[in-house]
């Protein structure tokens, strides 16, 4: 889009100084010429911008001419520049935008701040994958987008966990959320609240039906909700282990979202350490296996039955 582009080569400008017709061409993926015929809409409209030819020319903003954001604080600049470090962009293909953006608010911020901006999307890496995951459904998330954004209703096609075929689900969305690198969409199924993980979604068809939300309830208010629901599911079990001290990051990483507190580490010397966990479900303990006896489950005793019937299970298995 034409003023699209004339105000990137403005904020281009203000930020670089002179810049050879060549490179803008090259970053705006147009000709040469094209960005000569926008040098001269630029200057026709007011803009006090030139261009000069030779091997050190180029085309540039007259001294002293520039638009500022201004109220923008150091760390409210450091702050929009971090944002472009969150990868959450990247899964609904806003790459190619935020870049833009950000380079048009880089222009226009105040002098002072640009070095602290730049900074900062230099030195902060937010990488919201866990680690071990394994490889993971490919995410599909442009129809869930037209659906939130068009306020309309969604027919989803989606296997449950443990399930061996998919459901059918006429929906009200209310937005996407991404946590810990996993997204998933909020709706609501006959009024009541709902969580769908995207990954699990098989299709998506948009409806030419409105949305049906409920009043007053916003995505945050029903992501809450949801959130809690989870977090705070009864009949949740809470296990004491003890962990070999060799083992304990690797016990920490991959524990990481059940454990309840800090480890309890007295003397900082002891072959073991005690910590703390909480599972939803007693059968959530099985997975303590993998440390084999580098760990070892000290309460409650339902717990040890749980782990031993399962450790009786694989020895049985490979007893054949």
């Amino acid at each position: 889009m034409k003023a699209d582009r004339l105000l990137s080569i403005l904020l281009l400008l203000q930020t670089r100084g002179r810049v050879p017709a060549h490179e803008l061409a090259e970053r705006l993926e147009v000709s040469v010429r094209t960005i000569y015929r926008d040098v001269e809409a630029l200057s026709a409209s007011g803009v006090p911008v030139y261009a000069e030819r030779g091997r050190h020319g180029g085309i540039e903003l007259l001294a002293g001419f520039r638009t500022d954001v201004t109220g923008l604080t150091a760390d409210e600049s450091r702050a929009l520049f971090v944002l472009a470090a969150q990868g959450a962009h990247a899964a609904l293909g806003l790459d190619a935008a935020l870049a833009g953006a950000l380079r048009k608010v880089m222009a226009a911020l105040p002098a002072p701040h640009r070095p602290a901006a730049e900074t900062a999307g230099r030195r902060i890496l937010v990488d919201s994958a866990r680690w071990n995951r394994g490889p993971q459904q490919p995410v599909d998330l442009e129809t869930l987008q037209d659906a939130v954004f068009a306020d309309r209703r969604l027919r989803l096609r989606y296997r449950h966990g443990g399930d061996k075929a998919p459901r059918t689900y006429t929906l009200d969305p209310y937005g996407l959320v991404s946590k810990a690198g996993v997204w998933y969409l909020v709706a609501d199924r006959r009024a009541q609240p709902r969580l769908f993980r995207v990954d699990r979604v098989r299709s998506a068809t948009l409806l030419d039906e409105p949305v049906r939300r409920r009043p007053g309830v916003e995505l945050v208010d029903a992501w809450e909700a949801l959130r809690r629901r989870v977090e705070e599911r009864p009949g949740g079990i809470d296990v004491t282990v003890r962990v070999r001290r060799p083992f304990l990051d690797m016990f920490l990483r991959l524990q990481a979202s059940w454990l309840a507190a800090a480890p309890e580490d007295d003397d900082g010397e002891s072959e073991w350490v005690t910590a703390r966990l909480s599972y939803g479900l007693l059968g959530e303990v099985r997975q303590l296996l993998v440390f084999a006896d580098r760990l070892e489950v000290l309460a409650p005793p339902e717990a040890r039955a749980e782990l031993a019937a399962a450790a009786a299970s694989v020895t049985s298995l490979y007893q054949r």
